[in-house]
């Protein structure tokens, strides 16, 4: 006869939020009986985030008891672990953590809701790590508790310290806005908005794009799942979870059609993460190590590639004109050739060094370094249209993830070449020479595949700043009049950044100068960018600036501005072929772009 295996002791919290106004939440650890010294450690980074945070900085007030109320002393040998000698009994921490700092992947609280990320929070044991973790919120009257785990009693329950981690709070007046998509009850709540958002409308579409995606995997990974959205004056993001999401988003974003479009792709983004990152994963996070990095070059597919199936799914799901999501994907171009650092870095080595570039971006950022969401979405692309060219349409990089689903999609991790080994297998031939040269050399990509959907890609000169690419030059003559160029970004009147080879770096501009005047007459940032535009390459300006308090005046040779705003140009007389394949691809027909 089998014996029954005893239940594990939870770790239970307690969460308050007595003064929201002060930012602090007020936290109680309990730990069960265990060993004569615990060690209470918090992570230093947050899963889907790749850099140290160092979240112990916000906590404080950390003291400790027994189970008979005894004050225990505390040590703090390094900057995130908490030490009590406890005799072996149950122990209780309480602390309290300062949250105002509204990211996705932090945690902020005030006078209108709490909003909490378990990594900046909860204070764990790694031998506890793996039993059941229970939280309870003691909320302000009239506030509702939405998180994804399941109910139980009073407390929330989360079948180990991962999962905890892996399920933000969010605690506010709100009401979830439920609705059903592929069979599995999912619901929306808002923060922020104002009363200008039509959740009911808003739930309808995000259905749309969970149906495809569900359509694409082969149904939904989870059995329910919640979206937190706060709508702020500024700043777009969004970070993925186990079973659930936050993003973060303008307020007035929603009010034009692209901009609802964009939130459409930002949330394809996070929810395509269920099975893109958040199952399959690459096996160097596995399992989570919170106190350090943990390296992988698999970032290109794992963010680049969830960045190209976004938009692509929206599409697919007839909430993006094709004609749309083509122009979005020249504006991925043309933000790709108006990096300099694609000639620096490898995407695979942006990869690998995320801790240390993507996140900490500085003013020669855009010189060094490439993103490997940007260079990964443009790579997965051509990668999905190779597969498709190589199987005459037959298979895609959609059956790469159904592949890489089946085989790994149970958390045992992908090994550095298993996505390669995928893909291959999948298109039944050598991919090595396109791995090779856009994972692992900084050649500028071949675009000659995008034929086999009848596409090419197309060059110009920007014509203004605020050109993003996307579409086709807008003035009447093929030939426009070739326009001044300096190569700097602007933070109002300072330059924030100094692009590589440019006029500007050969002049001798720096970032953080402080322009105020161009040929003796006073400027603003946006009419000393338009007024160089309006001479010709070649021409001298003076450029009046303070630098460091000290005024200078520096001469600039304007250069040419480079053709580096791209398009997606349809070729002029499609086969049938490459219309059938356009339409396999985006799921629409040809006629429709």
């Amino acid at each position: 006869m089998k014996m029954a295996t005893a239940a594990k002791s939870p770790v239970r919290y307690r969460v308050g939020m007595g003064r929201p106004h002060s930012h602090l939440f007020e936290v109680e650890a309990h730990f069960p009986a265990g060993g004569e010294v615990v060690e209470a450690v918090l992570p230093v980074w947050t899963p889907g985030s790749y850099l140290v945070r160092e979240y112990a900085r916000h906590l404080q007030d950390v003291t400790c008891s027994d189970d008979r109320g005894t004050p225990l002393p505390v040590e703090r040998p390094d900057k995130r672990t908490f030490r009590v000698r406890t005799g072996g009994r149950p122990c209780t921490f309480r602390y309290r953590v300062y949250a105002h700092e509204l990211t996705v992947r932090t945690s902020h609280l005030d006078g209108t809701h709490g909003y909490f990320n378990g990594a900046t929070l909860f204070l764990y044991q790694e031998a506890l790590r793996d039993q059941p973790h229970h939280v309870q919120v003691d909320a302000p009257a009239g506030w509702n508790v939405h998180v994804a785990l399941r109910r139980e009693d009073t407390s929330w329950v989360a079948k180990d310290y991962d999962t905890l981690v892996d399920s933000p709070f969010e605690v506010s007046p709100a009401r979830a806005h439920a609705f059903t998509a592929a069979g599995v009850p999912h619901e929306l709540v808002t923060w922020g908005d104002g009363g200008q958002v039509d959740a009911g409308a808003l739930c309808g579409q995000l259905a749309q794009v969970v149906e495809t995606q569900a359509k694409l995997m082969g149904g939904l990974p989870h059995a329910r799942y919640l979206f937190i959205v706060h709508f702020t004056d500024k700043g777009r993001g969004g970070l993925e979870h186990e079973a659930s999401t936050v993003l973060l988003y303008p307020r007035t974003g929603l009010s034009t059609q692209k901009g609802r479009e964009d939130f459409l792709g930002l949330a394809s983004h996070e929810y395509f993460h269920l099975w893109n990152v958040k199952r399959i994963k690459p096996k160097a996070l596995v399992p989570f190590d919170y106190s350090k990095e943990s390296f992988t070059t698999l970032l290109w597919h794992f963010e680049g590639g969830t960045s190209y199936f976004d938009n692509l799914l929206v599409r697919r799901a007839g909430l993006m004109p094709a004609g749309a999501y083509l122009s979005r994907l020249g504006e991925s171009l043309t933000a790709l050739h108006g990096t300099p650092g694609r000639k620096v870095q490898t995407v695979s080595e942006a990869s690998l060094v995320a801790w240390i570039k993507h996140y900490r971006p500085d003013e020669n950022s855009g010189n060094s370094a490439i993103s490997y969401y940007l260079k990964g979405e443009v790579v997965c692309w051509l990668l999905d249209l190779h597969i498709r060219k190589a199987t005459k349409d037959a298979r895609s990089l959609d059956d790469v993830m159904r592949l890489l689903w089946s085989r790994c999609g149970d958390g045992r991790g992908v090994p550095e070449d298993g996505v390669e080994a995928a893909c291959e297998q999948v298109a039944g031939c050598s991919l090595k020479t396109f791995f090779d040269a856009s994972l692992r050399t900084t050649a500028e990509l071949d675009y000659s595949v995008l034929s086999h959907v009848g596409l090419e890609a197309r060059f110009r000169p920007r014509e203004s700043a605020s050109d993003r690419g996307g579409t086709p030059p807008r003035a009447k003559d093929k030939e426009p009049k070739p326009r001044g160029w300096l190569g700097v970004s602007l933070r109002g009147s300072t330059l924030a950044s100094v692009a590589a080879d440019s006029p500007a770096m050969e002049a001798g501009l720096y970032a953080e100068d402080e322009v105020v005047a161009l040929d003796g007459f006073r400027v603003d940032g946006a009419a000393l960018l338009s007024r160089c535009e309006e001479k010709a390459p070649g021409e001298t300006v003076k450029v009046t600036l303070f630098r460091r308090e000290a005024l200078l005046e520096v001469p600039v040779a304007l250069g040419a501005r480079p053709a580096d705003a791209a398009w997606l140009a349809r070729v002029e007389s499609p086969t049938a072929q490459q219309k059938a394949a356009f339409k396999a691809w985006c799921g629409a027909d040809w006629d429709e772009a």
